[in-house]
């Protein structure tokens, strides 16, 4: 039988660590589960790529999502070709002056959609298949690396085929 102390003490350790595990999310979970983590990593590529890229050609969704030091590889002719972020930018700019892009909002209709594919992750790193769709036909496969840092996922790389 516990005396009253001991009572006492053993009850403020249990309501201390039931409010450790509270705080520390659902369950007491300090990671969110796999498919959270997947649906961030999905929001991340759709908004800074899907849309900032192919929809609404927004350099600053781009500069949310991607890392400053992402580059995209491509393979021409044999050759390896290297994109950095603030070239992709600048590209992407230049074509904005001459055609305006559309204007974003949230119920705007998407021209351009994505088929995740695949989305694999391990710990801080991540890899997405996407597929890129426009007007019933697909022209792209990418393939995303990712990693998290502390202000969220972030992409830094991207290979791709262009289907003719």
């Amino acid at each position: 039988m516990l005396r009253a102390p001991d009572l006492f003490r053993s009850s403020l350790v249990l309501a201390t660590a039931l409010l450790v595990s509270l705080s520390a999310g659902p369950l007491g979970a300090a990671e969110a589960s796999p498919a959270a983590e997947r649906a961030v990593i999905e929001k991340v590529v759709t908004d800074a790529y899907v849309d900032g890229v192919h929809n609404f050609r927004d350099p600053a969704a781009m500069r949310r999502g991607f890392h400053p030091s992402f580059e995209m590889l491509s393979l021409r002719d044999g050759k390896l070709a290297r994109l950095t972020l603030d070239n992709w930018i600048e590209g992407m700019e230049a074509r904005n002056l001459k055609e305006p892009p559309p204007k974003f909002s949230p119920d705007a209709p998407r021209e351009t959609t994505a088929k995740f594919v695949a989305v694999e992750i391990a710990g801080t790193a991540a890899t997405c298949k996407v597929e890129i769709w426009r007007g019933g036909k697909q022209l792209f496969t990418d393939f995303l690396a990712l990693y998290q840092f502390a202000d969220g996922w972030k992409i830094v790389g991207k290979t791709f085929y262009r289907h003719p």
